[in-house]
């Protein structure tokens, strides 16, 4: 029954992303760029950036669990739903030679391992990003989308959220680009359009 559950959230998800994105032409050697942080640190936003310059598509964790949860409660049966069908669409796109881009919180590094598989089993390019942001800029953040002040933020995350998660943060042990979004983030998109382009 699990499986037949798993299948189902796997291709409303692919529904939801195709209806969101154009699907780039397949290539012999696709990318998975995985984009990590904690809520409020611009990464959705980062994620927007990448997406326009390399027209790829973005699986959107934030997205991707209201359409598995209209009403989400976000606990761990629900996250590890979602996270299976999320790492069975990735890996199925990849095999099929399709890029794609995931933006989720990506906190833990064992979690991470799953996508480190993931690529190296479909022979995909991994590009890892770490987007962070000062804390006081979070949290003025944190308090704007609370506000309703970013249409395009799909995130409920607040700041008791993020103090929660920012406990359970570990470093990425494998090589990444780092962006803090208080800056300029163009010299970091620049660098990995380059390497997606290598």
């Amino acid at each position: 029954m699990k499986g037949v559950q798993t299948e189902a959230d796997v291709e409303l998800l692919r529904e939801s992303l195709c209806q969101r994105f154009a699907l780039p032409e397949p290539v012999s050697t696709p990318v998975l760029i995985a984009v990590s942080g904690l809520p409020g640190s611009g990464k959705s936003f980062f994620c927007r950036q990448l997406s326009e310059r390399l027209s790829l598509p973005i699986l959107e964790s934030d997205v991707m669990r209201r359409r598995l949860y209209p009403t989400p409660v976000h606990d761990r049966p629900e996250s590890e739903r979602l996270f299976r069908a999320c790492h069975l669409l990735i890996q199925d796109f990849l095999e099929k030679g399709v890029s794609i881009i995931f933006d989720a919180t990506n906190l833990v590094e064992r979690h991470r391992e799953q996508l480190y598989r993931i690529a190296d089993d479909t022979g995909a390019k991994l590009i890892l990003v770490r987007v962070e942001a000062p804390p006081e800029l979070v949290h003025k953040r944190l308090r704007r989308r609370k506000a309703g002040a970013d249409a395009e933020d799909n995130s409920e995350a607040d700041w008791d959220v993020y103090r929660r998660m920012s406990q359970s943060s570990q470093r990425i042990r494998r090589n990444h680009f780092a962006v803090d979004t208080s800056r300029d983030i163009t010299p970091v998109l620049d660098k990995i359009v380059r390497e997606v382009n290598r």
